[in-house]
């Protein structure tokens, strides 16, 4: 065995030691920190349509297929009521829509601008202001903040933290 083998075996043979290692046992990682999380390229990728961000919503919204909020019956059919799709229930003749009861409700936005601003949240690791939000998705800086406020309105509800989330985690925090 040459020097350089040797000295690789001898690197293999140690653990990783820390200050805050107790006993022989190393530190447990920081799984928020060091979770998979979804680049830019795969968002767009994903939710840049909003036929995508409606597919998104209604598996995260009725992830068992839609059952009407009145009475529970599955049966539906989708009546579009201007860009947004609006289910009524072939039982009792209610409507609800993907955003009905949700902080989203009444919005005029389209659901685009709302989950990239759901992205650019969750994905701060230290927050994000709304003068940054704004810049980023092209709103005034009082649709920002409304936007924002919303958010972390719907995260207040749920007692989740503001980072370390991925998309559809927040987006089902928010929605719920």
């Amino acid at each position: 065995m040459n020097v350089s083998q040797a000295h690789l075996a001898s690197l293999s043979d140690r653990k990783v030691t820390s200050r805050g290692q107790l006993e022989g046992r190393t530190m447990a990682m920081n799984r928020i920190q060091f979770q998979h999380g979804l680049s830019m390229p795969e968002f767009l990728q994903g939710y840049s349509t909003e036929t995508q961000c409606e597919q998104a919503l209604e598996a995260v919204r009725w992830p068992n297929g839609f059952r009407c909020p009145r009475c529970a019956h599955a049966s539906h059919y989708v009546v579009r009521d201007g860009a947004r799709k609006v289910f009524q229930c072939i039982s009792c003749r209610h409507q609800a829509s993907l955003i009905t009861g949700t902080v989203l409700q009444c919005t005029k936005l389209p659901l685009t601008t709302w989950f990239l601003a759901i992205y650019l949240i969750s994905q701060a690791k230290t927050g994000l202001s709304t003068l940054a939000l704004k810049r980023h998705l092209g709103v005034s800086y009082p649709t920002a903040w409304l936007i924002q406020h919303k958010l972390m309105q719907g995260q207040a509800r749920q007692k989740q933290p503001p980072s370390g989330v991925t998309l559809i985690g927040f987006l089902s925090i928010v929605l719920h």
